[in-house]
């Protein structure tokens, strides 16, 4: 016996339908090329979408083609999104911080239709357009009047298109299970996979973001999403905001500026913001110096890589709950979400400071286990270490044009890369990337931990630790700092001793290097496989 409910399709169509029609006067307010604080609403947006649909129309576009994006979080960018996924294209967005090389294998490798580029990006296409083999267009996302001189061909104004077009348009019925969004990984090793996003798991995602154990957005909230929309669509917020009501402002590309992003904070109201952990360094760094508060902002949820204790500490002092998540471009991407911020009277100091550096527990939709070598779960007892597995409606079964995959070896799981631990409340802890885990004597030393205790040091901006060889050991811990003065090193004795009694003595490393910079990948993460390769050299003292 089947159940008397009505089958609405479940697309992102239906998500721009509810907010034009209930929170049509809602405000975007977005940082853009040609407007430091340009405003409108959500039905003057999706009036704009309907006639950028109606573009396509022109363009002799057959549903399932891909549409690129290049561009930053404006309001522009999320026209695209919308114009294209509910038309019945796929929104490719890439990721501008890759290598040209990247760029090309990626755009060439979606057989991308045309491309939609903000102007700091025209200089970029210029170098690479003629090796880009399907693409028919490039669109650039600025006004008629500022619209940039390019010996490309087939260059096309975004706001001339706009006012070419007719805001009347027949919307298509999509089957939910339809391809509507693109995303490729950042190629740490080898080349950039795409995982292609449904409908479906486009909205169940939304849902699942939405909760309030997750990034909590509701109608009341106003969104700065900082974490790009070129990067798994900015955390699934474009689509969150819409569906809750919530108001968007969108920083351009000034999201790594601390002045601009506490500018507009104060200046919007800005209740909640998503972003990595180095966007909240430059934001901190700006209030230190500058003495500004941030009133209205209430929590801010990190991801990315792992977040340090002291930025969640330091928001504390602004009346700010830091959130830590974890996902991955294969999970649409959020996967955990600790939330215990809300309930730090239950615990001691210590113990909330321990709990809530882990990545939390997982949100509804997304199931996990460990295993070990073998493929044998491990268990929940938050001492034994294992690769991490997920499950759920909105990860990737396969990666795109890729007949095979290792990370998808074990029917209906996906195997995330990570190392974890999972206690018996569910609460998970990323120790590790595989490729990354140390092990010293037979043992492993979570790299992520050691990181996150140096980072609490006053002195320490950033720190990575990388194994190296050791002749007794196998392998020990290298620590790698950037410190907070300029070009000043800290006695090596004297950070060894700080982690006394923070962390497991055989896991203190060996050795400390200080850098003036740590390198990271396109996604903002630290780049290990280039410090492995700038230390390669490196011996041990005796």
């Amino acid at each position: 016996m089947k159940g008397l409910m009505m089958d609405i399709p479940l697309t992102v169509t239906s998500i721009m339908h509810h907010a034009e029609r209930f929170s049509g006067k809602t405000e975007i307010v977005s940082v853009s090329n040609d407007n430091p604080r340009h405003k409108y609403n959500y039905k003057e947006a999706f009036r704009r979408v309907r006639c950028l649909a109606n573009a396509f129309q022109g363009w002799k576009l057959i549903q399932g083609d891909r549409v690129a994006t290049l561009a930053w979080n404006d309001h522009r960018h999320l026209e695209t999104y919308y114009a294209t996924s509910c038309a019945g294209y796929v929104c490719h967005t890439i990721n501008p911080r890759l290598f040209p090389e990247q760029i090309i294998y990626i755009i060439n490798h979606a057989a991308d239709s045309y491309v939609f580029l903000d102007p700091d990006f025209l200089s970029l296409i210029e170098d690479v357009s003629d090796q880009c083999a399907h693409v028919r267009g490039w669109i650039v996302m600025t006004s008629s009047e500022l619209m940039p001189k390019t010996n490309m061909s087939n260059v096309i104004c975004y706001e001339t298109l706009i006012e070419e077009n007719s805001d009347e348009f027949f919307w298509p019925e999509l089957d939910e299970n339809s391809a509507c969004a693109l995303c490729y990984t950042s190629g740490t090793t080898g080349n950039p996979k795409g995982v292609l996003y449904s409908h479906r798991s486009t909205v169940l995602h939304t849902y699942g973001a939405m909760m309030p154990d997750a990034l909590n957005v509701s109608s009341s909230d106003v969104v700065l999403p900082i974490v790009p929309m070129f990067h798994v669509n900015a955390w699934g917020t474009p689509y969150c905001c819409p569906a809750a009501g919530a108001k968007m402002v969108m920083p351009g590309n000034k999201m790594g500026d601390g002045p601009t992003l506490a500018a507009l904070i104060n200046e919007e109201k800005v209740t909640t913001s998503a972003g990595v952990p180095t966007v909240w360094l430059n934001l901190l760094n700006h209030l230190r110096a500058s003495g500004e508060t941030v009133d209205s902002l209430k929590r801010v949820t990190v991801g990315g890589s792992a977040c340090p204790l002291s930025i969640m500490e330091e928001f504390d002092s602004y009346g700010v709950d830091t959130r830590h998540a974890w996902g991955m471009t294969e999970m649409s991407p959020l996967g955990t979400s600790n939330p215990t911020g809300a309930h730090r009277e239950q615990y001691s100091p210590d113990a909330f400071s321990a709990i809530r550096t882990n990545v939390g527990r997982p949100i509804y939709g997304v199931d996990v286990k460990i295993v070990d070598d073998q493929g044998l779960e491990l268990p929940w007892d938050g001492d034994a270490f294992g690769a991490l597995k997920v499950r759920g409606p909105w990860i990737c079964s396969g990666y795109y044009e890729v007949a095979n995959s290792e990370a998808h070896s074990e029917d209906g799981w996906f195997e995330t890369g990570d190392v974890a631990t999972i206690d018996a409340q569910g609460f998970v802890a990323i120790t590790d990337r595989t490729k990354d885990v140390i092990k010293s004597g037979g043992e492993w030393i979570s790299s992520i931990e050691v990181e996150n205790c140096a980072t609490g040091h006053p002195q320490v901006a950033e720190a990575a630790v990388i194994g190296r060889p050791h002749p007794k050991w196998g392998e020990r811990p290298l620590l790698i700092v950037v410190t907070l003065g300029e070009g000043e090193e800290l006695p090596v004795g004297e950070l060894k001793s700080y982690f006394e009694g923070k962390i497991a003595k055989w896991w203190i490393p060996d050795d400390v290097k200080f850098v003036a910079e740590i390198p990271h990948t396109a996604t903002g993460k630290i780049q290990k496989t280039k410090l492995r390769d700038i230390f390669k050299d490196y011996v041990f003292p005796e």
